[in-house]
């Protein structure tokens, strides 16, 4: 996802840049291939949830591109939500919340990454610390889970939803705690995975047919990543649309 994908693939290219003593300096990380992602703004979003907001490169896209919509925001660490209130708080239409999301209220150790958009609930596999080096060293932290439909049950939403998940293994766990909300949804945009990097999460088959099952067709894929040991496909952003829309569309 935009906290992760995009931000893996900087790292891997900076780190031998900065060995030379250079550095990768991107013009503008809000409005940067926007154009990428306007088709969003012909759904009417009204709201977005931000699940894995880490300090809030989403959310200043999707903002940008529906400077109207309602977004709230769902980061776990304290240091990227601390960044993530910086960087949004002044905006009317924001709420962040300091927890992750699950299936369960409880509390949990979260694998806090060095490269924090890495950081999971989950523990990291080998595949990815062998393609990615530099997130190998991580600490634990003390966190709250909550689970979205409790979350979200006092909130004024406004139909035309957009869900974005980016939980590092952790999507199938959101969705079953989400169901409600999901269901009322009417685009998601998820981080999925097509080779185990995080230990027993789900890969793109398993989340493709748990949100079939709820009334969304896939269609298509954003910021792909490659491993750069063979090229292989890591991830990819993945986008679903409820079929009513679609057919409408």
């Amino acid at each position: 996802m935009w906290n992760g994908v995009r931000d893996i693939a900087k790292a891997v290219v900076k780190k031998p840049l900065n060995a030379l003593g250079l550095d990768l300096i991107r013009f503008n990380p809000v409005r940067s291939s926007l154009s990428n992602f306007m088709w969003i703004s012909s759904f009417d979003i009204n709201t977005v949830i931000d699940i894995g907001a880490n300090t809030g490169q989403f959310a200043m896209r999707i903002h940008a591109i529906v400077p109207n919509a309602s977004i709230f925001s769902f980061e776990p660490l304290e240091e990227s939500f601390k960044q993530l209130q910086t960087n949004l708080g002044s905006l009317p239409k924001f709420r962040a919340f300091h927890w992750a999301l699950g299936d369960s209220n409880t509390t949990e150790a979260i694998h806090r990454n060095e490269f924090a958009p890495c950081s999971s609930l989950l523990p990291m596999t080998e595949v990815h610390k062998k393609a990615f080096p530099h997130t190998v060293h991580e600490t634990r932290e003390i966190v709250e889970v909550r689970r979205l439909d409790d979350v979200v049950a006092d909130l004024c939403l406004q139909d035309n939803i957009l869900v974005k998940i980016d939980v590092q293994g952790y999507e199938d766990k959101v969705i079953l705690g989400g169901e409600r909300l999901i269901g009322r949804a009417k685009l998601i945009v998820v981080e999925v995975s097509f080779q185990t990097l995080y230990e027993r999460q789900p890969l793109f088959d398993e989340i493709y047919r748990a949100l079939r099952s709820k009334g969304f067709a896939f269609i298509g894929h954003l910021n792909q990543l490659s491993s750069p040991l063979d090229g292989s496909v890591l991830q990819a952003d993945a986008i679903f649309l409820r079929e009513s829309s679609a057919d409408q569309d």
